[in-house]
């Protein structure tokens, strides 16, 4: 589905469903060097089980146009006004990584116009390292594996029929980098990241309560780099859960089905 949002077309994958904005919305939100396809298990059930999935390529990502925001703030704006393009009064935030970031800006901004919010692979700050960001700008394919080396706990996962994720990875990077041949995505994404700082204030403003998912074998996002958002959005009175997944960076892929369990179960408790 195609929507007109801050002048640009924008592309959000519905899960093979119908767009309604009279169902329970939720809105998933890809990282760095990804775009909607990273979130298909979990958008797809999720679309066939009572929910009206938007799944977004960010502005300026493969099927979107527009800028491409060079800030979690921008990013977070962009979020706002699809929600407001579309008429969608309420609605659950999913993001993983730097779309973590960018989803508790905007449900920090939004107040109670967010149902829920689950952070994937999320840490504050989540800085990059200085030779990742240089790579990025002078050498992209090195940073792009580099990047995908460090994502994973594996190459190919349990029972996923043969799915070589590393591969996989890196041919979802080179066509994001490829999308948009005026801005380097990789480096821009990284340096939002790198840039953001109002992590805290941010989880302590949400109105909602709050999933984190976790990979134990984070070497991106370790968790203990999201300690400090768990207890403030504790100490705010927000009400938390976190799932530890025993897998790296890249949950969706690596264990899809137990994402997507934690992103379930989690929507369907009563606020």
């Amino acid at each position: 589905m195609y929507a007109q949002v801050n002048g640009a077309q924008t592309y959000c994958y519905t899960g093979g469903k119908a767009f309604d904005a009279t169902q329970p919305t939720v809105v998933f939100i890809h990282g760095v060097l990804c775009d909607h396809s990273v979130w298909a298990l979990q958008s797809r059930h999720l679309a066939h089980h009572g929910w009206n999935v938007l799944a977004v390529d960010l502005p300026g990502h493969c099927r979107s146009g527009g800028e491409a925001p060079a800030s979690v703030e921008q990013a977070a704006g962009f979020i706002a006004a699809l929600l407001d393009t579309l008429g969608i009064q309420r609605a659950a935030l999913v993001g993983h990584s730097w779309g973590s970031l960018i989803a508790l800006e905007a449900a920090a901004r939004l107040g109670a116009r967010v149902s829920q919010l689950v952070l994937v692979g999320t840490a504050f700050p989540m800085k990059v390292s200085p030779a990742l960001i240089e790579a990025a700008l002078n050498e992209p394919e090195k940073a792009l594996k580099m990047v995908n080396l460090f994502s994973r706990s594996t190459l190919a996962p349990p029972g996923g029929a043969g799915l070589w994720t590393y591969g996989a990875g890196l041919a979802l990077g080179r066509r994001v980098l490829r999308s948009n041949p005026r801005v380097n995505l990789m480096h821009r994404g990284f340096l939002a990241c790198d840039g953001y700082a109002n992590g805290e204030q941010a989880i302590a403003a949400i109105q909602c309560p709050v999933l984190f998912a976790l990979g134990t074998q984070d070497q991106m996002t370790p968790p203990k780099a999201a300690q400090g958002l768990i207890a403030a959005a504790r100490a705010a009175g927000r009400a938390v859960q976190v799932a530890r997944l025993p897998v790296g960076h890249n949950q969706m892929t690596e264990a899809p089905e137990e994402t997507l369990r934690a992103i379930r179960d989690f929507l369907d408790t009563p606020a």
